[in-house]
């Protein structure tokens, strides 16, 4: 049976593309709206790219004006692996004290995880847009999986993710989340994903909101480079900018920085950190 939140699903979002049609979204606002209206741990897992930075960015910020208890991860690709393993859950998300993990971009290594999951009673949601052809035993929004009636099968990581922050919005009848979009055509632009369809839209939409951004990391960013125009040689300055480096201080530390950056309320902080990537920058 529909639940009346789905049925009232505005279609001026930008897209116009309804997000429960995404298969398993419909489980996802359950689980992810008990976790919010109960204040249960929430941790928000993702790589150390710019498009899961952004997306991982983009959900925290919203997630936070709900009043959600949230935390964010950064898993290291660099391991060889892709997948969250025993070891981070044990380490990483179970040391937070999760209830829900929400995993950008990364899957879970195996069946092991699976279980291991179920025993710490944390429950996870994955979204990514690898083919696949399994079947998941847990909460899994992939455009490409089997059944999956999505339109467009090359969503970014952080499209995806704002669809998920569609149907959030829909729930919560929160008038517009449009404001996400710089974070979101930045992410989406770094990937360099398909610019047809949706992705197209969002690229095409996220710099108008770029240019009257009210994101006090990315305005620090702007502030300091000096950049008015928003060019589109100015957008790739603030992708490398926003790009974690692997230097003295690590590849996956500077991603942290970088988040901590995206989602401050801190003017001061913001400033700080513009500046320390300015110079990172520099000495590249």
């Amino acid at each position: 049976m529909r639940k009346f939140w789905e049925s009232i699903y505005c279609p001026n979002y930008i897209t116009g593309y309804n997000p429960f049609i995404l298969k398993d979204m419909n489980k996802a606002i359950e689980r992810l709206s008990t976790a919010v209206n109960s204040r249960e741990k929430i941790v928000v897992y993702g790589s150390n790219t710019v498009d899961s930075i952004c997306a991982i960015a983009s959900l925290s910020l919203m997630l936070r004006y709900l009043n959600a208890d949230v935390e964010y991860l950064i898993h290291d690709i660099k391991k060889g692996s892709k997948n969250i393993d025993s070891k981070d859950i044990k380490t990483k998300v179970d040391f937070l004290g999760a209830d829900l993990l929400i995993a950008i971009g990364v899957d879970i290594e195996a069946r092991e995880e699976v279980e291991l999951l179920k025993e710490l009673n944390i429950d996870l949601i994955v979204l990514e847009n690898r083919k696949t052809i399994e079947d998941k035993e847990y909460i899994y929004i992939n455009p490409n999986q089997k059944k999956c009636q999505y339109r467009y099968k090359t969503l970014s990581n952080s499209v995806l993710t704002f669809k998920l922050m569609q149907a959030i919005a829909v729930y919560y009848n929160m008038k517009s989340i449009n404001k996400y979009l710089d974070l979101i055509m930045l992410g989406t632009k770094w990937a360099k994903s398909s610019t047809g369809g949706e992705n197209g839209v969002i690229l095409k939409e996220g710099r108008k909101f770029l240019e009257n951004t009210n994101n006090i990391g990315l305005r620090a960013i702007i502030d300091f480079n000096h950049i008015v125009e928003l060019k589109e040689e100015d957008i790739e300055i603030i992708i490398g900018l926003i790009t974690p480096t692997d230097d003295t201080v690590g590849i996956v530390n500077n991603a942290r920085i970088v988040l901590e950056l995206l989602t401050t309320h801190d003017e001061d902080r913001a400033k700080q950190i513009a500046k320390y990537l300015h110079n990172i920058g520099k000495n590249l």
